[in-house]
Parts: C-alpha cells; structure tokens; sequence
C-alpha cells in the first residue's frame, strides 16, 4: 500500500486500497450515485442530525471525503441510504428492491450502529463520572469491531464522524465530551491502524481541539508565530540537501514532514518536552533507492551537520519485532536548529505506511514506551488492509501466544446489546434475555419472566443479537424455573448464569433442611420441657457456631436428636447402696401404693411417673430406682427406660398398675389441624365437654403443604387409655382438625 504527504503536511497511506476492498462487495452500476442521492433527496429534505447539520449536506460532505481517499460511486452512495434508511418502514426491502441486497445490507448495519453509538453517548452524558464513561468508551470500541465485518461500515462510519467534527469546528460549536472522547480514543486509532493517515491526523486534531481547547491554541499559536519561517526554511533544506546528494550519485526523495497539533502535545507529554525541545517539529524523510544508499545518506547527514547525542536508532541493523526498518537521527543545523531525519528504502517506506505496526507502535505506545506501553510484540510484516483490522481487534481481545496457534479473537464470540437507557452490555455470542437479565443483577434474572427486544415481545430463550435494544419485564418477587437449566431449552448460554440460577435452587434446599431441621428440634424442646432454653445458646452448647448451623444437619440427618437429649438430661448418679438393697427386697405379699402403681417387693417406696413417656393405665409399665427420688415409672416402649436399662440393669424394678386405687394421670396429645380463628376455643370445649382437665398447652402455627397450620400439644389428666381415646376420638371431629393422637 503507497502512501502521500499532503500539501498540509499530513501522510495517509493509499487510501484507494483500502476503499477497493470495502468496494468489493457492492454491485457496479455508474449511476449508482446519481439515483441514491435523488432517492435520498426527499425523505431528508429539510431534516437535521441531533448535531444540528442538514442531513443532505452531511451525507454530500461524507460521499466528498470518500471520493476524496479514492471510494468508488457504489461506496459513496452508501453515505445517502444510510440516512434514508432511518425514515422508511421497511428499509431492508425497500433499498433491497431499489439498489440490491448488497447496497439494503450495508445500510441497515451502519443504521444500526450509528443509533447505538448514539444512544451510547447519551447515556454517558446522563452519567457525568469518568471511571463509568471511560467503561462505556471502551465497550463501544469492541461494539464498533463487533459490526466491523464489514469493512464498508468502518469506511462510512470514520468518513461520517470526520464530517461531524468538520461541522462544529466550522460552525464554532462545541460537541458532547463523549462524542470527543469516542472520536479521540476509538475512531482516530481505528483510522491508524488501517493506515488511513489522512483522517487518523484530523481526527486527533480536531478531537483534541475541543477536550482541550485552551492547550490546542497555545500550541497552535506556538507554531503559527513562526510558521512561514518554518515552511520556508524547510523547503529549502529539502532543496539542499537533494542538490547535496545528486552529485554523489543518490537518487534520492526528500520531503518535509510537518508535525500535526495532537502529535507535538503527546510527545511533550510523553517525553517533558518543552515545544522547543520537541525534535520533530521540523522533520525530514529521505527515501533512498536501496540499503546501500541509506547509509550513504547517513554519512552525508552526520558529515554536514552536527549530530545530536543518543538521538540515532538503526532500526535497518536491528527491526524492530514488528518488522519496521530506518534509519532514525536528530542533527542541529548552522543555527542549532534540531532536525529529525529518517532514511529508508521505498520498501521500507512502504511497509511503514502501511498502518501495520511500527508506525502505530510509534505513534500509539511510543518505541521507548513513553505512553506507557511497550510498542514490542511480533506482527506479521506482510498483513493487508483487513488483516490490519483483526490485528487491532486481536491486540483488545486475545493473547499473543493463542494468535500464534490460530486461535479466534474473542470478538469472534462476543456480541454487544442496549439496555433501554442505552447502556451497552457486552455478552457471549448465543446469548438469550435470561443471560443479558443475569449480567445486569442477580435479583434481576431470579426475577425475569419476559423480555422486549427492539421494542417487541421475544420468548425468554431468543438468542440476542448484536446491537439490539433488551428491556426485561420482571416479577416483584419470586425466583427461577428450574426449566432454564435445561440445555435443550436454550436459555441460559452463560456459565455463569447456570451458577446463579444453581446457587438460588441450593439456597432454596438449604431453607427447607433447616426448617425441617428445626421443627425437630423444637419438637425435642417440648418433649423434654425445655422450650426455655435458647436455641442458639443450645447450638454453642454441641459445638456449632449458630443455631442454623444445628438445623442444617439435623435435617439432613447427620445429627442425632438423641445427642441433645443427653445433653439435656442430666446423668443418673450412680446408685448408692441403699439404692441397691432397696432394689434387692422383693418379696411376694410385700407391696407398696403410691400414686395407683404398685412396687413389687417393697413397702412404702415413693414412685413418680416418668415426664418422658407419661404412662397411664393399661400402659405396660417399668420402673428404674433413681437416686433421692424414688422409682421413675416409664412406659416399656420408652427409649429413654430403654437406654437407662441397658446402661444400669441391676436399677430395674417390676411395677404394676393398682387397679383398686383409682388415680389421674397427665398424658400429652399432639394435634394437627388447619389454622383458623376460633380452632383453639373449639378444642378447649371438647374437652370441658369430656370433663377433661387441661393441665398444659402449647400452639404453634405455620406454613406447610396444607397451607396455614396448627400444632397444638395439650397436658390432659386421664383415668385410663380408654378415656383418652374416647378425647381423642371427639377432638378429631372438630372442623380443620387432620390428626389428634397420644404422643
């Protein structure tokens, strides 16, 4: 690709190359732009961009700068359809049916683009932090590689911002700071690395004139003050120093190679340069017709002027790792006026103008790094007009060791989308309106259950694609399905939304083992007559940090009940010796009353019916001699007897009931019913009905399958079983009541 220097002193490479190939895929037709700008005419007549121009000027203005770098008739009538595109209702088919698919196409896309990067914009104003806009700065570059496929995008869209800026800078206004930014940091590098000098120079400096316009006059001044001066005295070195070299035979090229505004700041900056220290204000390219002759050259230059010390780099010796060649010196003439002078072959030179690396390097990071990036890394020198887009779009989106295996960009699997306050969201290619909800807030996407895309109603699993605007339609509560799991389904592509949606579905267990979990142990409270005690007092007790600690394996049944029982019961003492030769005096014919229980083989033998299982006639009964309270009466079915039996046999007694001596006794009745107002007045009148003496209750209501519940336990006072099953039997026929039965 050749490049020029332009009579305002600014480079571009061959512009026509580039615009050959974003030509290729639109059909020839001489008339093309004729008849695109008379289909055009009427539907923008009259109508102004939000920047304020005349739609028709701005688009005459964009097909001007595309003829002007070489654009063929066919690419700058893309320029007129774009902005007809927006004011028709159909505008694919209708510019298809006019102009072709080819011509519909490219249309729509850079419609499409230019509403997003506009809505972008907006939403940066709206935001006004620098941290926010500068996120969106840099999303909107991936978003414009994302449609850069096309290349005739790219083409329209860096021709249409350069007018844009023209415009304001004509009129003395001043655009948005995002439109400035975006210009300065994602149009002007795009522009560099395709190697179109031309617009990369304007656009930097006209981008630079409004973020920072007081800098830009005093440089502006700076180089006004002399500039007849400079031009003249660089014309004539050039005239010199060609004349000079003619007669040692090199045939050489000299050219003048003033610095742009933008250029001579970054370097001062760069480097803490002051404008007279900055070398390249007057600078000098010869181009030599080999090697050979570049070294020629060089001798001669140092020879005739005084050359400045560590300003030479022989980058023909050592290239750089981009493949750049040339030989780099600064000299002081007579007057001790810095000059740079570079030296190349035309192939050098061409290869340098090309947009590839060593010049973007330069310009972009700074050979020795002075931007703060290093400018190394291994290009291909031979790489073309598209092959220097996927180069930019590499060094955003891969590592250098996956571009050297053949690896794909990551823009290959990255697609950019809108929320409706025009925020652009960058997600995985594939991805769906469930994902896009999940990247935006979890609650968001436990809580989607639709989305609008572009305006119209989508199923959750649409797959998203690049550009469109997604509003999601959220539940004020609620979580979930479990379908979205699914991969069959197709609506969650992200991994990391699967996680979230698995994580919310494992909280959710988790709830539902603790609450099983701690019913269990309320249950046990009860039982054992310790609702006082704390509950997460309890879990410290057995070695847990918290109580839902305790609930959690409780309800997955790695935790025994059995466990806090003990804890709670008190150890038996071990039985002293009266205990024992009270147990040993069993005699028929001896037998004491106490309570209705009769103790076999002892006399006048205090006895207490066990808390535990609460016995009562015709239970089959056990006694267990305790120490200082006598004998415990259990039922035989009690696995606390149970466990006290298989600890300590010999403390095992034989009592019976005594059925001459009638008594009450205290059992409890568990009761399930639905939860209503008046359930606990019903039951108490069951058993005042029954002449049932309550001696202790205790409710508690929830949430269950059923609904609303209620467990109810009751302390009762019976006379036997059969009076208790004739209470039960009553208590289940009241309304609501599921179950009523002895615990």
């Amino acid at each position: 690709m050749k490049s020029a220097i332009h009579a305002d002193g600014s480079e571009s490479a061959d512009a026509g190359g580039i615009l050959a190939v974003a030509s290729q895929g639109l059909p020839s037709d001489p008339q093309v732009l004729a008849r695109a700008r008379a289909f055009a005419q009427p539907l923008v007549a009259g109508r102004v961009l939000d920047t304020g121009e005349p739609i028709l000027a701005h688009a005459d203005a964009v097909a001007a700068i595309l003829d002007g770098l070489g654009g063929s008739q066919a690419m700058q009538a893309a320029s007129y359809l774009v902005y007809a595109c927006e004011h028709l209702n159909k505008p694919a088919e209708v510019i298809a049916a006019a102009f072709g698919q080819s011509h519909a196409d490219l249309a729509v896309a850079t419609t499409k683009l230019v509403n997003v990067q506009r809505q972008a914009r907006l939403a940066q104003a709206k935001t006004g932090r620098v941290d926010e806009q500068a996120a969106q700065t840099e999303t909107v570059r991936k978003m414009l590689l994302a449609f850069s496929r096309d290349l005739r995008v790219v083409m329209l869209r860096l021709a249409s911002r350069l007018q844009t800026l023209r415009y304001y800078a004509s009129t003395r206004r001043e655009p948005s700071s995002a439109m400035a930014q975006e210009s300065m940091h994602v149009f002007a590098p795009l522009a560099n690395r395709l190697g179109i000098w031309q617009i990369k120079w304007e656009l930097e400096d006209l981008a630079f004139r409004f973020t920072e316009p007081q800098t830009y006059r005093d440089i502006a001044k700076l180089l006004d003050e002399k500039r007849l001066q400079r031009e003249g005295y660089m014309q004539a070195l050039c005239a010199q120093l060609q004349a000079q070299l003619r007669p040692q035979g090199l045939e050489v090229t000299v050219q003048g190679r003033p610095k742009h505004i933008y250029s001579i700041v970054r370097k001062m900056r760069g480097k803490a340069l002051g404008f007279d220290q900055v070398f390249d204000v007057r600078a000098l390219r010869v181009i030599a017709p080999d090697v050979k002759a570049c070294y020629a050259v060089l001798a001669h230059v140092h020879e005739r002027f005084s050359q400045v010390e560590g300003e030479f780099d022989d980058y023909i010796a050592r290239p750089k790792a981009n493949g750049y060649q040339s030989l780099h010196t600064v000299v002081r003439d007579h007057d001790g006026k810095a000059i740079e002078i570079q030296i190349r072959t035309p192939a050098m030179h061409e290869h340098a103008e090309s947009g590839v690396a060593a010049h973007w390097a330069y310009k972009e990071a700074g050979s020795k790094g002075y931007a703060g990036v290093s400018a190394a890394g291994p290009y291909d020198a031979k790489i073309a007009v598209l092959r220097q887009l996927l180069a930019w779009e590499r060094e955003m989106s891969e590592p250098l060791s996956a571009r050297d295996q053949g690896g794909h960009g990551l823009l290959d699997d990255r697609i950019y989308v809108l929320t409706p306050e025009a925020a652009v969201v960058e997600l995985a290619r594939g991805s769906t309106a469930v994902d896009f909800a999940y990247s935006l807030h979890t609650t968001l996407g436990h809580r989607c259950r639709g989305a609008r895309v572009d305006a119209v109603m989508v199923p959750l699993n649409t797959v998203l694609r690049n550009g469109q605007t997604v509003e999601i339609i959220a539940a004020k509560e609620g979580g979930p399905s479990r379908d979205w799991l699914n991969p069959e389904l197709g609506f969650l592509a992200s991994p990391r939304a699967r996680a979230k949606v698995r994580a919310w579905f494992n909280a959710l267990a988790l709830q539902e083992t603790v609450a099983r979990g701690r019913e269990a142990v309320e249950k046990l409270l009860q039982r054992e007559g310790k609702t006082a005690v704390g509950l997460d007092e309890l879990a410290v007790q057995l070695g847990f940090k918290a109580a839902e600690d305790l609930f959690e394996v409780v309800g997955k049944d790695e935790f025994s009940l059995r466990t806090i029982e003990n804890m709670l019961r008190p150890s038996e003492p071990a039985p002293s010796a009266d205990d024992l030769a009270l147990a040993r005096m069993r005699s028929v014919g001896q037998r004491s009353t106490q309570g209705g229980v009769l103790v076999v083989g002892v006399d006048s033998l205090l006895t207490q019916l066990a808390k535990c299982c609460k016995p009562a006639p015709p239970d089959a009964i056990r006694g267990f001699v305790t120490r200082g309270k006598g004998v415990s009466i259990h039922r035989s079915d009690c696995s606390n007897f149970r466990n006290m039996a298989g600890a300590s046999p010999e403390r095992v007694i034989e009592v019976k009931w005594n059925d001459s001596a009638p008594a009450l006794y205290p059992v409890d009745i568990a009761i399930e019913a639905a939860d209503r107002q008046g359930l606990l007045r019903d039951i108490s009148e069951v058993f005042s009905r029954e002449k049932v003496n309550v001696v202790g209750v205790q409710t508690q209501s929830l949430r269950d399958h059923h609904g609303d519940s209620a467990r109810m336990t009751f302390t009762v006072e019976v006379a036997d079983s059969r009076a208790l099953q004739r209470v039960l039997a009553a208590v289940a026929q009241v309304s609501g009541v599921r179950l009523a039965r002895r615990r």
